[in-house]
């Protein structure tokens, strides 16, 4: 596949514009997404970028071929409430030795990632290609792949970084066009996360690089700090920890280069953490851009409001696929999967109880029909392919669909082998819809009830096969008058 020659298009948040996609190299399309800071479970905010930009890598494999394709998400696992986090779970081991604070992170972290990964893939989401954790990018690397020590010193080295009570900051004024991915006029600017507006800084728009850490706090081998470090009556060599963005800017260089395709990420990353990148990217390496497209997905609101812990419509994935927290019943993860997708990724999403079972309809009756096919087709439909290519337009795609439905149950084999194969590449699972076994057994234990006269048992099994889309027939048996049962699936 030649760059030119894919039709798709994306919207660019650098330029507002939806833009033919041309990549620097088409046999090595590169993306990376910002993946979770893993403090806590993920939540449900957290599942939809994982979704979206998981349709726009099995489109681009798809396009240009999966050995084509690096995908990086990162985990951030270097972070204020980690640490925090850490002391709340391990105090007393890291008071007592038995584990040093860094230890503790990673049992923390390892706890939190190991559930995200089992959420994610509970989501029908592909693996990315690398999955990078901060802390092993912090110190100059045997493989010698980007560190984020060597790009703060960078920084420093072109004019862009100095020293101050500790910490090493970004020079905001030394980069002419800072602020170009928001937009955002410069007295609208705030500090970076990790660091207040304090009197050390040369600029109020100034981020930080690299914090000082104290002796109890988790930290590395600092290049620098010394004289705050011995100012505060510390002993030895200071420790320090990196600034949020840096994390980044040096996973993705380390396995992308200095200048890749893609960088996506929810929309509360903008600003400032999708700013702050590019311009410790640009001004670290000498370049003129980091990403050439930038992607973002719309915000999430639950039933209306915005999610918050205060106003109880917090949700993590784990508990809407393990509990009944939300809507008094758990929810199988590709239901929450074509939830996400039925609005278009750009814009808001309102997570409701009623969008989880309008997405559970729809997904069954996609399947039931391309239960009908006796083989897969040999190609994803055309017009599936076309819609996705358009600025991932997923609403498009699935009325392609449920036309495609439609044409299956009313005996077109060939339009359910497409809608199978339709479904296999966005990510649904489309194994058999009705185990028949189950069904039988289930009829005997009806009739059973039935001569009982146990009609609530009865019925409670016929309403439960109905749910599943098995629909009950009860009649005679013409040489006995005996009572049986047939069944079919519902249409």
């Amino acid at each position: 596949m030649s760059a030119t020659a894919s039709g798709l298009r994306l919207t660019n948040t650098l330029t507002r514009t939806k833009e033919d996609f041309s990549p620097i190299d088409a046999s090595n399309v590169r993306m990376y997404v910002c993946g979770p800071t893993v403090y806590d479970f993920a939540h449900i905010g957290n599942a939809r970028p994982v979704i979206v930009f998981d349709v726009l890598y099995r489109l681009l494999r798809h396009i240009y071929g999966a050995d084509h394709v690096i995908y990086v998400r990162n985990i951030t696992d270097v972070d204020d409430k980690i640490n925090a986090r850490a002391l709340r779970d391990f105090g007393d081991d890291i008071a007592a030795g038995r584990l040093t604070l860094n230890e503790a992170i990673r049992k923390v972290t390892e706890k939190t990632a190991d559930q995200f990964h089992k959420d994610v893939k509970a989501l029908g989401c592909l693996p990315p290609t690398f999955e990078p954790r901060a802390t092993e990018f912090v110190q100059p690397r045997e493989d010698g792949r980007t560190d984020m020590i060597g790009l703060i010193q960078s920084l420093i080295e072109r004019g862009h970084a100095y020293e101050a009570a500790g910490e090493v900051l970004f020079d905001t004024a030394s980069m002419p066009d800072y602020g170009e991915l928001s937009k955002r006029p410069l007295d609208e600017q705030q500090a970076g996360a990790r660091i207040a507006v304090d009197t050390h800084k040369k600029n109020p728009q100034d981020f930080v690089l690299w914090k000082l850490s104290s002796p109890e706090e988790p930290g590395w081998e600092s290049p620098w700090g010394q004289e705050a470090w011995t100012a505060a009556g510390w002993t030895g060599k200071p420790k320090g920890r990196p600034g949020w963005h840096i994390e980044c800017s040096a996973m993705s260089s380390a396995y992308l280069g200095e200048i890749f395709d893609i960088h996506g990420g929810g929309l509360d990353l903008i600003f400032p953490h999708h700013e702050n990148e590019i311009a410790q990217s640009r001004c670290a390496h000498g370049t003129s851009v980091m990403a050439n497209y930038w992607m973002h997905n719309g915000f999430l609101q639950v039933e209306g409001q915005k999610m918050s812990k205060s106003l109880g419509n917090f949700f993590t994935i784990r508990e809407l696929l393990e509990t009944d927290s939300f809507g008094g019943r758990e929810w199988p993860g590709e239901v929450l999967r074509l939830a996400m997708l039925m609005t278009h990724y750009r814009e808001p999403i309102d997570f409701a109880v009623r969008k989880l079972e309008e997405a559970e309809n729809t997904l069954r009756k996609w399947k039931r029909a391309a239960d009908l096919a006796s083989a897969s087709a040999v190609e994803i439909p055309a017009e599936v392919i076309a819609a996705l290519s358009d600025d991932l337009a997923t609403y498009s795609a699935f009325q392609f669909l449920t036309q495609l439905a439609g044409d299956a149950i009313d005996g077109n084999e060939s339009a359910a082998a497409s809608l199978r194969a339709a479904l296999e590449f966005l990510g649904f699972d489309v194994s058999a819809e009705v185990d028949k076994a189950a069904v039988d057994e289930a009829i005997a234990a009806r009739l059973a009830f039935i001569a009982q006269k146990n009609w609530a048992e009865a019925d409670r099994i016929r309403d439960e096969l109905l749910g599943q889309g098995v629909q009950l027939k009860d009649g005679k048996d013409p040489a006995t008058g005996e009572r049986i049962t047939t069944w079919e699936v519902k249409r």
